[in-house]
């Protein structure tokens, strides 16, 4: 066997201290350094589009009956000996008036948020429709993209197709126009047919 040799000693790190000004890689090439983020945000994937505003007038009367209530049973407690206090007050009811103006008021508040929560949602998953049936009981529907078989537009709503045969019309909302330019974007993503049909008015 032979002794291994010696190997030579490593060159010395240049000093980079005298150098000065180095040319950048851009300055060199010619070119720009362009960085691209492996991540790039999402668009907001939920729209919600609410009821027109004739649809909230009902609940919002009903509203300001009941605040009117409230107000008044507040002010006749502030002026004793008065007519409003006497009215108030001084009669025997069944229940105490501020026990009444506090039922009164609360439905009145329930109302008026379950009159904004009609409309529609567009989401990544699919549609969700949200009405209020007969005797003012709220109703959540949902259908994912894959159950809709083609969107049918007009200037009056949106219907649904659905693979069973069925039809399922959208609530009607405020924003009608850009519900449909919506949804005949995203169905176009999804491979759903959309037929727009021609105002029956023209």
């Amino acid at each position: 066997m032979t002794a291994p040799q010696p190997q030579p000693d490593p060159e010395p790190l240049p000093d980079l201290a005298d150098e000065g000004d180095r040319p950048s890689i851009t300055e060199t090439n010619g070119t720009v350094a362009r960085f691209e983020m492996a991540y790039q945000p999402e668009p907001s994937a939920r729209h919600a589009f609410g009821a027109p505003f004739w649809q909230h007038v009902p609940a919002m009367i009903w509203f300001a009956f009941t605040l009117g209530v409230a107000g008044a049973v507040v002010a006749a407690y502030r002026m004793p000996g008065s007519a409003l206090y006497i009215w108030v007050a001084e009669r025997e009811r069944a229940f105490p008036p501020t026990v009444l103006a506090f039922v009164v008021l609360a439905s009145g508040i329930a109302v008026l948020a379950r009159s904004f929560m009609r409309g529609v949602i567009v989401h990544k998953e699919g549609l969700e429709a949200r009405a209020i049936v007969p005797p003012g009981i709220p109703r959540v529907r949902r259908w994912a993209w894959a159950q809709i078989h083609r969107v049918v537009l007009d200037d009056r709503g949106v219907m649904l197709e659905l693979w069973t045969g069925e039809y399922d019309k959208l609530p009607t909302v405020a924003r009608s126009s850009d519900l449909s330019a919506l949804l005949e974007q995203l169905a176009a993503q999804h491979g759903i047919t959309v037929t727009r049909l021609e105002d029956l008015q023209n």
